[in-house]
């Protein structure tokens, strides 16, 4: 199989290099705004038809080079095509931020150590910092179309890996570990030998509460100061979660040897489920990063020649392991407890429902296995 992930590099350019850079960022991004002013008068999302009409212009006029002019057409035409397919067709498209496209091997290159990087004024050679990236320079990876992106009074380097894996046969795997996911613990894991690992929530859930709370008083003051620092709280709110979600996908999928199968929630509807939740702990559930969190531990497996099987989360809480028993009063959601009104069986619930995932996954090997043999 095929997998691709995103590989965020900082690179270090001087300061000559870095106004080259920000000089082609600024009229790459004024080249998307003219392509798509064109395109939204036009209605016209014909390549062919686009480039007579745009690669001119934005040689001469926009001095952008050859490969970046072709990159600002593709740029352009994708993120149209991208809003007609959520219903939003003929909205006029703008470019604010500061973003450059770089084809490999055209716009960028690694060469000895270091990036090669096109700018309008031809390539410079920049060093970057590769600290917990080194797994995507052993030759393995190939270099698919990066972008250049300046934030925080920093350069960056986004740059999808792909490599080739074998994906791990169903009938090789040798044991299931069902994860639940949840606040109070951001992952618990129940594998075949009848361990729990909790991945501790607590002090994430205070922390999006400070950062909810922090939110709600800068919303109150309506100033421009006021929505300044909003911008930047959510932003690092975002790279704080991010950063949470690395973390625990690592230290779960690190913890078990490959030939593993990781059952997870099928998340999907997970903000209309969240309704029912008390309207004062809303936020704290509905924002966090739960898909971002289940495609780190997806991609972290397929590394690590394990796979990862979503499964229908109803009732995995509310039924008893032991004895099969499904009731809803079989938990108690303030307290965290799990009491089988049937057999008497009592756990924490969120180690309920990693075991009744558990036992998802064994059925399901057992199924595919027995249907069509080894997969």
């Amino acid at each position: 199989m095929e997998l691709t992930v995103t590989a965020k590099l900082k690179i270090l350019p001087t300061a000559e290099q870095q106004e080259l850079l920000r000089q082609a960022l600024n009229v790459y991004r004024d080249g998307c705004n003219f392509v798509s002013a064109l395109i939204f008068d036009t209605k016209n999302l014909v390549q062919a038809a686009l480039h007579g009409q745009t690669y001119q212009p934005l040689r001469t006029v926009y001095g952008l080079r050859s490969q970046m002019a072709e990159s600002v057409l593709k740029t352009v035409i994708a993120r149209y095509k991208s809003l007609k397919s959520t219903g939003h067709e003929w909205t006029q498209v703008q470019f604010k931020k500061p973003e450059l496209d770089l084809v490999w091997n055209r716009d960028y290159s690694l060469v000895q150590g270091v990036f090669s990087v096109n700018t309008l004024q031809g390539r410079i050679k920049v060093p970057f910092e590769n600290k917990g990236m080194e797994r995507y320079f052993d030759h393995t990876w190939s270099f698919g179309t990066a972008k250049l992106i300046y934030k925080h009074s920093k350069f960056f380097l986004h740059i999808p890996m792909t490599k080739e894996i074998d994906e791990t046969s169903l009938s090789d795997l040798a044991q299931v570990v069902g994860v639940d996911l949840g606040m109070n613990f951001l992952a618990t894991a129940y594998d075949s030998l009848g361990n729990t690992y909790f991945f501790n929530g607590r002090s994430s859930k205070d922390r999006r509460s400070h950062f909810k709370q922090l939110r709600r008083e800068l919303q109150q003051r309506q100033t421009p100061s006021a929505r300044r620092r909003l911008k930047k709280m959510g932003q690092r709110e975002t790279r704080w979660m991010t950063d949470v979600n690395h973390r625990v996908s690592k230290a779960l999928v690190d913890r078990y040897d490959k030939n593993t199968l990781f059952v997870l929630e099928d998340l999907t509807g997970i903000r209309t489920a969240t309704e029912k939740v008390r309207k004062r702990d809303r936020y704290e559930i509905v924002s966090w990063a739960f898909y971002q969190l289940r495609h780190m531990i997806e991609y972290k497996a397929a590394v690590n020649q394990a796979r990862v099987v979503a499964m229908d989360p109803r009732y995995t809480s509310q039924t008893c392991p032991k004895c099969g028993h499904v009731n809803k009063s079989n938990r108690e959601k303030k307290r965290h407890h799990f009491v089988c009104k049937n057999c008497q069986y009592q756990s924490n619930d969120d180690r309920i429902g990693a075991m009744n995932l558990h036992r998802k996954g064994i059925e399901y090997l057992v199924a595919v296995t027995t249907q069509a043999g080894p997969v």
